[in-house]
């Protein structure tokens, strides 16, 4: 027999009772903490844009992940800057590249963690972009298809569980898990950055990983965050090449997407907590607008009850020892 309305508000009003009748949960073992890695340093650079986020070097590594392992969260997301950059990004494929070595160190100290590696030619490239450019300065698809499957393949052989392409190149999912399934790498998954907005919420991310684009943007190959239909056709191709989990990135502004998306698919859904929605929350509550813990708790909480399995976000940590304290 179901409760009368009045008595369902008292129920929800009582803080135990409350807590048993809760639709949506937020637990740590949900999070992923990104990782942002510089090769040719030696101590932590912070980053101005986000607060409580540096680069780290590459002896850094064994206690950070350390660090993340104890507080019960159960994966990291690596995203690498290299020394050198080049037109073609070669730093992203070598043996010794940054996250190449990043996931060996992360893998050596704390083996159990999940190492997630992010899969771009941004961070490795002169101009800046996703991928190689032609002789029109445009983004060549098709040539860049290669080279990320070449980079997929060393950073599973350097060890990352996951590999999470993130660059929108038509058809890379495919072209990276043949590439993985011929060298042997058949039980390496991959989690698509399948719906990834052109979005004003990355400016953050651009400065700590060095990516801001030199010539144009990257609106040609990312979507226009008008369109909710695409992103669930853009989610089915990723499926259809052979994706194991996808991405809504970024996730505050797309709550509906991630919905959307989660209605739509038996894979787990992730959702990016990106720098900029990070850096509005930091700066709010640096000015003493919000109580952090409160709004971080309800952030990610919205992120998981829109849909999200999987909630990588930069406040990890944070909302890691804040739901062990409770």
């Amino acid at each position: 027999m179901a409760f009368p309305a009045t008595r369902m508000r008292r129920l929800r009003r009582t803080a135990p009772l409350r807590d048993l009748v809760r639709e949506t949960r937020l637990n740590v073992a949900d999070l992923v903490m990104p990782l942002f890695v510089e090769e040719g340093i030696s101590q932590p650079v912070p980053v101005e844009a986000m607060p409580g986020v540096s680069r780290l070097p590459l002896d850094a590594l064994a206690r950070e992940a350390g660090e993340i392992a104890a507080l019960g969260i159960p994966a990291v997301l690596l995203f690498g800057i290299p020394a050198d950059k080049d037109d073609e990004g070669s730093g992203a494929w070598a043996d010794q590249g940054v996250v190449q070595e990043a996931t060996r160190a992360i893998k050596a100290a704390n083996p159990q963690l999940i190492v997630i590696a992010d899969l771009c030619l941004c961070e490795y490239t002169s101009h800046g972009h996703c991928g190689l450019l032609g002789d029109e300065g445009a983004v060549d698809n098709d040539a860049t298809l290669e080279l990320l499957a070449r980079t997929a393949v060393s950073q599973a052989r350097a060890g990352a569980d996951v590999i999470a392409p993130s660059d929108m190149m038509d058809g890379r999912v495919g072209t990276i898990r043949a590439a993985l399934d011929d060298e042997g790498f058949t039980d390496v998954p991959i989690l698509a950055y399948s719906a990834k907005f052109a979005s004003a919420f990355y400016g953050p991310f651009r400065e700590a990983a060095g990516s801001s684009p030199a010539i144009g943007d990257r609106r040609s190959y990312q979507m226009d965050p008008g369109n909710a239909r695409e992103a669930l056709r853009e989610v089915q191709l990723d499926v259809d090449e052979g994706a194991d989990m996808i991405m809504v990135k970024p996730a505050l502004p797309y709550l509906d997407v991630i919905r959307r998306v989660a209605d739509a698919t038996s894979l787990p859904v992730a959702a990016y907590n990106v720098s900029g929605e990070y850096a509005m929350v930091k700066a709010a509550c640096a000015a003493g607008w919000l109580d952090e813990r409160a709004a971080v708790l309800e952030t990610l909480t919205a992120i998981r009850r829109a849909g999200a399995d999987i909630v990588i976000s930069y406040h990890a940590k944070d909302a890691a020892r804040w739901l062990q304290a409770t």
